[in-house]
């Protein structure tokens, strides 16, 4: 089978690594791809934003699954268009992309059809917004109605960080449209925990639960990042587990397929694990970033045959299996992020930590040059690493940045620590 993924980013670099391992897949192709993903697959000058040039090429050669990664090219209808020409695809249509696209479609659909949430208000005018957050203390988080680059969202301590994330948003308008309309969101108290599931339109199978680092530096402090690092698996019960799976997953695929829009893809699930039970913060309509690395770090099931079932609607015939243990992606960033930042940075170390064991080192802003690597974007490698608990493989993660280096590199030091802290209390 030849496969196409769509992307350049680390989420990407994962997809094209663990496809290239199945025994099903003769060749992969990644458009346009990283430094990273050149050592898997074959990089494919392709913009990702042009559909008919992505369907072009799928048809020219003979691609039997394309993989559409960032959330840009399913919100510009990439899957649309491959399925209007019979093409195998893997993501949601641009309809059912609107899960991430609109934080207001989410929401009204969660509210529709009994999806626990938390209070929100749609508000489309500046002074409105400020007046409705004054009279409203629980509205404390701010969101950009649209696609921010996971950049979007305020989580406000105080009623002038709240006006401040208003101003940023629909005055200065920091990114663009997205910030036209907001929502003022309340803010939820308790344990926040990703879970991503696959669907097919109808079957549902979740994935190992990961726990992102948004904020930008050590002890959750700074502003939100698109994700400077995660873990696999987070603390979830077997409980819990079920109750994502029965209360989130199942009924928001279902309520989807309700609306005349099956959703067949990745379906991310944002949760905070509040004491009145499972709310949820967030959907993305496609693998996360950074949480893809460590989840696809433990996959055992052949992904391959996971994603083409998803587009061919035979999932049920299918079970996810994962290796025992944990993993631990530690995202390494240029200075700045996400604020301003330099690219073309030389990479040194490459070769020193990919060669450790229980590692593997994913690009994902980056480019070649020459017989190395520079920096490309603001989150540049996310060095992933495994182990038999959590503990380990946050321990050869870090030993993996140990042997990397950039100017101006910086990454956050307590990647997992909660987790491993966790594990210590409970072994007492």
């Amino acid at each position: 089978m030849n496969v196409l993924v769509v992307g350049n980013g680390g989420r990407e670099h994962a997809i094209a690594w663990k496809l290239a391992q199945s025994k099903l897949v003769k060749r992969v192709y990644c458009a346009p791809g990283n430094a990273g993903t050149a050592l898997c697959a074959e990089n494919v000058a392709l913009d990702i934003l042009d559909n008919a040039a992505l369907a072009d090429f799928a048809e020219r050669e003979h691609i039997d699954l394309t993989v559409i990664g960032p959330e840009a090219p399913l919100l510009n209808g990439a899957v649309d268009a491959f399925e209007e020409r019979g093409l195998a695809v893997f993501g949601p249509t641009k309809r059912c992309a609107m899960l991430e696209g609109s934080k207001v479609f989410a929401k009204r659909l969660m509210q529709k059809h009994g999806i626990p949430t938390g209070r929100a208000q749609v508000l489309d005018d500046a002074q409105e917004a400020l007046s409705f957050i004054e009279k409203h203390p629980w509205a404390r988080v701010i969101k950009a109605e649209g696609l921010a680059q996971g950049k979007g969202v305020y989580v406000c301590d105080t009623l002038e960080e709240a006006q401040r994330a208003i101003e940023e948003l629909m005055v200065e308008r920091r990114f663009g449209d997205a910030g036209a309309r907001i929502l003022a969101e309340e803010r939820l108290s308790g344990r926040e925990v990703s879970v991503l599931a696959l669907s097919d339109g109808t079957t549902v199978r979740a994935l190992l639960p990961a726990q992102d680092h948004k904020r930008a530096y050590d002890q959750d402090r700074g502003p939100n990042t698109g994700g400077m690092g995660a873990y696999a698996p987070a603390r979830l019960t077997g409980e819990e587990r079920a109750e994502v799976l029965t209360r989130v997953l199942e009924p928001t695929i279902r309520a989807m397929r309700e609306e005349g829009a099956p959703y067949k893809g990745v379906l991310y699930a944002g949760l905070m694990l509040t004491p009145e039970g499972i709310r949820v913060l967030e959907f993305n309509c496609r693998f996360g970033d950074p949480e893809t690395q460590p989840i696809l770090a433990l996959l055992d099931s052949d992904l391959f045959s996971l994603l083409e079932s998803c587009a061919t609607g035979t999932l049920a015939k299918q079970q996810v299996t994962f290796r025992e243990g944990a993993a631990c992606c530690v995202v390494l960033a240029s200075g700045g992020y996400p604020n301003a930042y330099e690219k073309g940075r030389r990479i040194h170390g490459l070769t020193e930590a990919s060669a450790l064991e229980d590692l593997v080192v994913f690009h994902a802003g980056t480019r070649k040059e020459g017989s190395g690597a520079v920096t490309d974007g603001g989150r540049v490698l996310g060095v992933t690493g495994t182990g038999s608990d959590i503990q380990r493989a946050v321990e050869n993660a870090y030993l993996g940045v140990s042997r990397i280096y950039f100017d101006r590199m910086h990454y956050r030091r307590d990647i997992g620590k909660a987790a491993v802290q966790e594990l210590k209390e409970e072994a007492r």
